[in-house]
């Protein structure tokens, strides 16, 4: 999963330190928003929000923000939100598979952003199951390298139900079957190990290598998707050698 890890990793650092700073808090507010609908506002009997609101304030979302979208997603307070969870799939270039995950309240803005990204960016829209079949969705915790080893993250969440602990250059990234999240996230925070962020997402079963130029053609195609406000994650199945990674790396 080296090519899902170094792109988890790279979407990671975006949030954090790229020009669209507000773009990333909306799409993190409206995952608590959603998070609270579902499952209430209690944190501590809902762990679908818990880790929501963890990864906004990872994020630096104002305290103040996260409140009021747990209000308005719980329905306190007259407040009320209602999104459609869409996913599109698709093709990038030399034959990326990618999904696409909506989060809207308006589908058909949401599918005419998609096929216009896509059809700007050298990608194209794929009939629904010719690309998820090579998917899983599993759960993904991405933890700090800092001050932990890859012995220490494997002792803290092996027995918890965790399928794999991958480096990568930021830390590590432990896998899980998507019903383990929380017992593996549980399990880190037993041992004190701090964790960057913990989601259900969608693994590629079989990668494709890809070299430098298409890699950059699919990171400007994920931009531009994610450029939609309607847009919360794209997946994908590319894979970087480490050659191609720091031929990357020397881009920036």
């Amino acid at each position: 999963m080296s090519g899902h890890s170094k792109w988890a990793t790279t979407k990671h650092k975006k949030a954090v330190i790229d020009s669209r700073r507000a773009k990333s808090f909306a799409k993190l507010i409206k995952n608590i928003e959603v998070a609270a609908k579902m499952g209430g506002a209690d944190l501590a009997g809902n762990p679908t929000l818990y880790d929501a609101v963890q990864k906004a304030k990872k994020t630096s979302v104002p305290n103040d923000n996260i409140d009021r979208a747990i209000k308005r997603g719980a329905g306190i307070g007259g407040e009320a939100v209602e999104y459609t969870s869409i996913m599109y799939e698709g093709y990038g270039p030399n034959g990326v598979a990618l999904m696409i995950e909506c989060l809207t309240d308006n589908k058909n803005r949401a599918a005419a952003e998609v096929r216009t990204a896509l059809s700007r960016n050298g990608g194209t829209l794929a009939d629904p199951g010719s690309v998820a079949y090579n998917f899983t969705r599993k759960g993904v915790i991405v933890v700090s390298g800092e001050g932990t080893s890859e012995d220490d993250v494997m002792l803290a969440v092996l027995d918890a139900g965790a399928e794999e602990v991958e480096p990568h250059a930021q830390g590590f990234e432990v896998i899980t079957e998507a019903h383990d999240l929380v017992t593996v996230r549980s399990a880190l925070q037993d041992a004190g190990i701090d964790y960057e962020s913990a989601d259900v997402e969608f693994v590629p079963n079989l990668k494709v290598e890809v070299d430098a130029d298409t890699a950059r053609k699919v990171f400007r195609l994920i931009d531009a998707l994610e450029d939609s406000d309607d847009v919360q994650n794209v997946f994908s199945n590319f894979d970087l050698s480490a050659e191609v990674q720091a031929e990357l790396e020397a881009d920036e």
